[in-house]
């Protein structure tokens, strides 16, 4: 597999001087996703956890239901100009093979729609209504999860240049946590992973991101049965909307003792 960092040089310029030296960096590369042999998707992630990416992503756009609907998912042969495998072209069978052309991802349908349109697909997409005023969550317990986050973040500490998702308990325990270059795909790793072990929808758990939460993030979140939605940033007005309209709890600028909380209220004890 491939390593989820790498040394690049580099110029550090300091008040007391230069100096020439390796930096960590956290690693980019392409993942193919193909079924039958055919291309469905490319997003660029950081290697790791590929196999929960993969059901995260396609039970977020619908494509499966249940962790059982990927019968396999394999690695195919890519070589990098050292002939080692890249890992980054991964094959799927599923149950029920669906057309791969044209698909219509959610997660990029939102660029040219208007707002209206955004939040009328993901209504219409949703498997699981959230239930009303569960679970409740102590401010105490939420002022907690950024730092509880933060400290499963290792390949953050190398490289600094990482995002993190983790799903928790109502009580703040951790039950899993990724890391990715991109929000969207540890988001989609984490849920890729309760899928896995069968605990979606999850209605009594908490979704905590680093950075802001985004539109994608708040439908990503709804179509897993996630009550709650905290982010260590602002939220967007769209990702406010649709955490209004299908009564998901979001929680942004969640640092410390301070937060606020943008939709459902109820869910948040004071």
């Amino acid at each position: 597999m491939s390593r989820v960092t790498a040394r690049r040089k580099t110029l550090r310029i300091s008040p007391t001087g230069t100096v020439q030296r390796p930096d960590t960096l956290a690693v980019e590369e392409p993942l193919e996703i193909r079924t039958g042999g055919a291309s469905l998707a490319v997003t660029m992630r950081t290697p790791g956890a590929d196999i929960d990416l993969v059901h995260g992503f396609l039970f977020a756009e619908g494509v499966i239901d249940t962790a059982e609907d990927i019968v396999t998912a394999r690695y195919c042969a890519g070589t990098d100009e050292n002939g080692q495998n890249t890992y980054n072209l991964l094959d799927i069978r599923l149950r029920t093979p669906v057309p791969v052309q044209p698909r219509n991802f959610l997660t990029n349908s939102a660029c040219g729609l208007c707002g209206k349109t955004a939040l009328d697909e993901v209504r219409t997409r949703i498997r699981y209504p959230l239930p009303a005023a569960t679970p409740l969550v102590d401010v105490a317990t939420l002022s907690k999860l950024p730092g509880e986050l933060r400290s499963r973040q290792q390949v953050f500490d190398a490289t600094g240049g990482l995002h993190a998702a983790g799903l928790f308990t109502a009580d703040g325990t951790a039950l899993a946590v990724r890391e990715d270059v991109g929000r969207h795909n540890a988001v989609d790793k984490v849920i890729g992973w309760a899928l896995r072990e069968s605990l979606l929808p999850a209605h009594d758990l908490v979704l905590m991101v680093s950075g802001r939460a985004s539109f994608e993030l708040v439908q990503k979140a709804v179509m897993a049965g996630i009550p709650v939605l905290g982010a260590v940033s602002a939220p967007s007005s769209l990702a406010v909307d649709l955490a209004t309209d299908t009564g998901l709890t979001l929680i942004g600028f969640l640092r410390g003792e301070t937060m606020n909380v943008y939709s459902a209220t109820d869910r948040v004890r004071i």
